[in-house]
């Protein structure tokens, strides 16, 4: 039978989850616990600092409308009574935001008239106001209060959710558009690794790309188009060749401002479509439920954890599917999006596979599979 103890702890975490507690209640119920009375009090207050970090990629990466070999990054810390919470804001071309602009939205941040670190909803609906846009600065702050808190509580974000870890489903790994001889190194690196493999496609060798991975690899394969098929009939037909090829899923076929053409393709289609592009934050799902099968919530544009859970539960509510992905990210922001991966039904993790410089150690990938580990917050160590 669980002990007042472990009852009391479980009560708290999921107060927190919901959003729904006050410190004076979290102390009142459980201060041999958590301390909480000496960790909250008007004496103190957050703190935040940050400082530009480049993220440099291992391999020349290619979608259909740009390539790169960095990725400009933010890397954040907030502060509390000599707690600190890691977060990072990475800011690839297509979202708009750069490091000016995430700098200059930080210093407009005023976290230090806040005293109380588990007021989330209140300091994260504060740091929504701030400016419009900056979804990616907005995300930074996010992760480092999440994981501040995390800290402060003693569990990791999954079960502070009620998620079971072992549920945590696969990830892909990201092939991007490239010769036929470099996709062959690439997968053949990288088959024996996974168990399913992402394969970005919309340039103009969309065939020679599958058909090159398929002469080594048969693992099944998600597709990314970012949006690089405009005709629907040619997009409904490269649906049909690919399901014949051992696809399972595919993302973003067309642009999203021909959301009537997707979803023409989406009734047709013999396999889920996911909406990538045409998502960014929790107002815009309702409108993607007649159009796609399921959602890809990424962090960085949905302003971070606190909201990429509620399009969690939306998305349920509204009979969608639900996937989780990234950008190229350290394993901070990788491990924050993983601590809700056991929720969903796809998984696109590998932002932090793809670079070279990774700060922190945090979620693994075991044979395939996301594999989330019991420390607090978001489960990382400062390398």
């Amino acid at each position: 039978m669980q002990n007042r103890r472990d009852f009391l702890k479980t009560a708290a975490l999921a107060a927190v989850g919901t959003g729904l507690m006050a410190n004076e209640t979290l102390a009142a119920t459980v201060p041999s616990l958590f301390s909480v009375n000496r960790l909250v009090g008007a004496d103190k207050k957050l703190k935040l600092r940050f400082k530009p970090y480049e993220l440099k990629l291992e391999y020349v990466f290619t979608v259909a409308t740009y390539s790169r070999t960095t990725t400009p990054g933010v890397q954040v810390e907030v502060e509390y009574d000599g707690v600190i919470g890691y977060g990072e804001a990475s800011m690839p071309p297509y979202l708009g935001e750069s490091l000016e602009s995430v700098t200059h939205f930080l210093n407009q941040v005023d976290l230090g008239q806040f005293s109380d670190p588990f007021q989330l909803e209140d300091i994260l609906a504060y740091v929504d106001r701030v400016m419009p846009g900056n979804t990616a600065a907005k995300a930074s702050v996010d992760i480092a209060l999440h994981d501040l808190v995390g800290k402060l509580l003693g569990a990791p974000w999954y079960k502070i959710w009620g998620l079971d870890k072992d549920k945590a489903p696969d990830t892909t790994y990201t092939i991007g558009i490239d010769t036929p001889d470099k996709v062959r190194e690439k997968t053949l690196a990288y088959a024996e690794r996974f168990n399913i493999l992402k394969v970005k496609l919309g340039g103009d060798n969309d065939k020679e790309m599958i058909e090159t991975i398929r002469l080594v690899c048969q693992l099944p394969l998600a597709i990314d188009a970012n949006q690089g098929w405009t005709d629907k009939h040619y997009a409904l037909d490269m649906v049909h060749w690919l399901k014949e090829q051992g696809i399972v899923m595919i993302e973003q076929p067309m642009p999203k401002e021909q959301l009537d053409d997707i979803a023409w393709v989406t009734q047709q289609s013999p396999l889920p479509i996911y909406a990538d592009e045409s998502l960014q934050r929790l107002s815009d799902v309702p409108g993607l439920r007649h159009a796609f099968t399921g959602i890809n919530i990424k962090l960085m544009k949905c302003t971070g954890m606190r909201e990429g859970w509620k399009m969690v539960n939306l998305a349920r509510a509204l009979g969608m599917d639900v996937m989780v992905g990234c950008m190229t990210e350290t394993s901070c922001a990788i491990s924050a999006a993983a601590q809700f991966s056991p929720a969903v039904d796809f998984a696109d993790l590998d932002g932090n596979l793809l670079i070279a410089n990774d700060r922190f150690d945090g979620v693994k990938v075991v044979k395939g599979k996301l594999t989330l580990n019991d420390k607090p917050g978001l489960g990382i160590t400062l390398l």
